[in-house]
């Protein structure tokens, strides 16, 4: 059985500071295909929100990928440990983004949407 707290609407909707670099635009309550990765940030004193412009640093501390086929979420990788981590690149450009959770409700998370930028992290993961 599946852990709720596992599942893409309890993650996104935690509050916890996180990057998600999707495949495509994310509407958890269409059955559309899609590639999440979820770069969930641990945040230093003084980061100011992790953004270049802070004194602090924003260090990814856990990644998840999710893979959603015809409304089913599997989790196809996670790893915590740091030699891994770091093959990922951080996407920079990352910014406020809309997406439904699957009950239709909407939540704001930061984000970017880029094929090409999930095509390379699942290389790194295969």
């Amino acid at each position: 059985m599946k852990n709720e707290s596992d599942s893409l609407d309890s993650i996104f909707s935690d509050g916890s500071r996180k990057i998600v670099v999707c495949k495509y635009d994310i509407d958890l309550s269409k059955k559309t295909e899609n590639t999440i990765f979820i770069l969930f940030v641990e945040e230093s004193p003084g980061s100011a929100g992790g953004r270049i412009g802070g004194a602090g640093l924003r260090r990814i501390s856990r990644i998840s990928c999710f893979v959603v086929t015809r409304g089913t979420e599997e989790k196809i990788f996670e790893t915590q440990n740091d030699d891994v981590i770091s093959n990922f690149e951080i996407p920079l450009s990352a910014v406020a983004m809309d997406i439904e959770l699957s009950n239709g409700t909407p939540e704001v998370v930061q984000g970017i949407v880029d094929e090409e930028l999930v095509n390379t992290y699942l290389n790194s993961i295969y």
